[in-house]
C-alpha cells in the first residue's frame, strides 16, 4: 500500500510540477509579448521626428535612429535590410486608409493603390505624392534595381519595378515591417481634431 501511496504520489507531484512550470513560461511569453508592444510604442512616443503632419526633413544620427526605432524597423530602414517574404502583417490587408513610414511618419501610399502582386511584400503602384519617396540606383547582389527610399527620412522602404499594374505600370515592393497603417475614418478623425485645435 505505501508503495502505491508513493508511486501515486510522485505522479501527483510530477504532474504538478509540469502544470506550474507550463503556467510559468505561458506567464513569461505573454509578459513579453506585452513588453515588446509597450516598448514599441514607447519607442515610437520618444522618437522626436515622428509626425504625420510634418513635411519637413527628419535628419538624426545613426545612434539616435538605433535608440528610437525597434530592432526590426532599424535593420531595414537604417540597414538596408529586407523581411522574409509573406511575413508582413500588410501583405493580404484590405482595410481603407494610409500607410505612413514607421520611422519618420511620412504618408507614404494610399490603400487604393495596393495591389497582389505574388511577389511576398505589399505593392502599390504609386506614392502619394512625388515628394513621398526618393529613387536610388541600386547594383547590390548582381542586380540592377531602383531603391525606393521614404522622401523625408531617407529610410529604405524597398524597390520598384516596371511590372506593374496600370496606370503606372509600376510595383513598389515595399517592407511591411517600415510601413504604419492608420484607417480612413481614423485618419479623418485625427485630421478634424487637429483642425479644431488649430
Amino acid at each position: 500500500m505505501t508503495r502505491n501511496f508513493n508511486v501515486s504520489n510522485s505522479h501527483q507531484m510530477k504532474w504538478i510540477f509540469s502544470l506550474t512550470l507550463a503556467c510559468l513560461l505561458g506567464q513569461g511569453c505573454y509578459s513579453q509579448n506585452n513588453q515588446k508592444t509597450d516598448m514599441d510604442q514607447h519607442k515610437k512616443n520618444d522618437n522626436p521626428v515622428y509626425s504625420r503632419t510634418d513635411t519637413g526633413k527628419a535628419v538624426m544620427k545613426d545612434e539616435d535612429w538605433k535608440r528610437v526605432l525597434s530592432p526590426e524597423v532599424y535593420y531595414i530602414a537604417r540597414q538596408k535590410g529586407t523581411e522574409r517574404p509573406w511575413s508582413s502583417k500588410f501583405e493580404n490587408l484590405k482595410e481603407v486608409g494610409t500607410y505612413y513610414c514607421a520611422a519618420c511618419g511620412n504618408a507614404l501610399f494610399k490603400s487604393d493603390t495596393k495591389f497582389e502582386s505574388g511577389c511576398g511584400w505589399p505593392s502599390f503602384y504609386e506614392p502619394i505624392s512625388k515628394s513621398s519617396v526618393i529613387y536610388l540606383p541600386d547594383n547590390s547582389l548582381g542586380m540592377s534595381r531602383t531603391e525606393v527610399e521614404c522622401g523625408r527620412c531617407k529610410a529604405h522602404l524597398g524597390h520598384v519595378f516596371e511590372d506593374g499594374p496600370p496606370p503606372t505600370g509600376l510595383r513598389y515592393c515595399i517592407n511591411g515591417v517600415v510601413l504604419d497603417f492608420e484607417k480612413a475614418k481614423e485618419a479623418e478623425k485625427h485630421y478634424t481634431e487637429k483642425k479644431k485645435s488649430e
